[in-house]
C-alpha cells in the first residue's frame, strides 16, 4: 500500500524448564495432531533445531513467500533491531532468520527489500553489534536507518481509543508488503514485546504511548494497517530483565518460531510458548475485544511442525 493510500486508509523451559504449569502451556501449542493439509492454516508453530530451516518449512506450509511477495514488489523487513546487543544476548531479532526472510522475499520476485528499526540504543551500534545490518546486507537488502524524525510522517488512527495518531516511518507507508519480525521476550512496562509491541520501532513518537496507557496505544496502533506477515522468533528467548536484559543469564532457549498473518493470534501464541496465558498480557485482551485479530487459539487452524 503507498503512502498516498494508506493515508487515505487511515482517514474514513518454561521459565528455567521447570513448572508442569509452563510445560502443559507449552505442549498445547505444539502438541501432536495436524489440521487438514487442504485447509489453510492461520497460524504455523514451528521447533526444531535451527532458525533458518524452521523458516524454511514454517513458509512452505503457507505456500510459500510467494503467497505474500510478488514480482516487482518493494518489501521492508522490520526486525527487532533496538539494542547494542550480540545475538547471544536475544535483545534482537536472530541475523540468520532475517537473512533468510530476505532471501526468500527476493526469491519470490521482491524488486527491494529494506531493512530498519527506530532503536532505542545508538542505531549504528544497534545495527552492527546485533549483526542484523551484515546479514540483511550479505542476502541483498537495503539497511535503511530509522533515526531521524524526518523520516516519519503524521497519520490518523480513527480507530484508536488512546492513540489517535501516529508518525510512521515512510518506507512502511511506501511499501507494497510489510513483514513484522519481532523476538520474543519479557519486557518491564508491557510484560511481553513480541508481534504488536515490535510495531513501536515502526513510529517515531512513542514516549507519548507509554504515558498514555501503553497497553491501549499499542492496541490502537494496530488497528491501522497491519503487516502482511508476522514471524515471531522464540529460539533463543529473554526470559527476564527484557527488553535490553544484563547478560546471557537471562537468555533460555526454546527452539520455537511462530508465523501467521493474525497478530493477535501469534502474539496470544507467543504467549503460552514464554510460558503465560494470553490473558496475562493486558495489550492482547484489548486487542481481541477491538477486533483487530484472535486471541482463542482454539478457533484456530493451527499447523504444528516439530522437526
Amino acid at each position: 500500500m503507498k503512502r498516498r493510500d494508506f493515508i487515505k486508509n487511515s482517514i474514513v523451559t518454561t521459565v528455567l524448564a521447570g513448572t508442569s504449569l509452563m510445560l502443559g502451556r507449552y505442549l498445547k501449542l505444539f502438541g501432536a495432531g495436524l489440521p487438514s493439509p487442504d485447509l489453510p492454516y492461520d497460524l504455523v508453530a514451528i521447533k526444531g533445531t535451527d532458525p533458518v530451516v524452521m523458516f524454511d518449512k514454517g513458509i512452505e506450509s503457507l505456500g510459500g513467500m510467494q503467497k505474500f511477495v510478488s514480482n516487482g514488489q518493494k518489501v521492508v523487513v522490520k526486525p527487532n533491531i533496538g539494542w547494542d546487543a550480540v545475538p547471544e544476548r536475544a535483545a534482537n531479532t536472530n541475523p540468520a532468520l532475517v537473512k533468510r526472510i530476505v532471501e526468500h522475499c527476493f526469491n519470490a520476485g521482491a524488486k527491494e527489500v529494506y531493512v530498519f528499526d527506530n532503536t532505542c540504543n545508538y542505531w549504528k551500534n544497534c545495527y552492527t553489534n546485533s549483526g542484523i545490518e551484515k546479514a540483511a546486507k550479505d542476502a541483498g537488502a537495503t539497511i535503511v536507518p530509522g533515526n531521524s524524525e524526518s523520516y516519519y510522517h503524521s497519520v490518523d488512527i480513527p480507530g484508536g481509543k488512546r492513540l489517535k495518531k501516529a508518525k510512521v516511518h515512510e518506507l512502511i507507508l511506501d511499501s507494497d508488503v510489510f513483514i513484522n519480525v519481532p523476538i520474543l521476550k519479557s519486557h518491564h512496562s508491557s510484560r511481553l514485546t513480541i508481534a504488536m509491541k515490535n510495531l513501536m520501532g515502526a513510529v517515531w513518537d512513542r514516549r507519548y504511548w507509554h504515558a498514555n496507557d501503553l497497553h491501549q496505544c499499542i492496541a490502537d496502533y494496530s488497528t491501522l494497517k497491519q503487516p502482511d506477515l508476522n514471524i515471531v522468533d522464540a529460539y533463543n528467548v529473554m526470559k527476564t530483565n527484557g527488553p535490553r536484559g544484563i547478560s546471557v543469564d537471562d537468555v533460555i532457549q526454546l527452539n520455537s518460531q511462530l508465523i501467521s498473518t493474525d497478530i493477535v493470534a501469534i502474539d496470544a501464541a507467543a504467549a503460552k510458548v514464554f510460558g503465560l496465558e494470553p490473558e496475562e498480557v493486558p495489550y492482547i485482551i484489548k486487542a481481541s475485544e477491538m477486533g483487530i485479530g484472535t486471541m482463542d487459539l482454539s478457533e484456530l487452524n493451527i499447523n504444528r511442525i516439530i522437526l
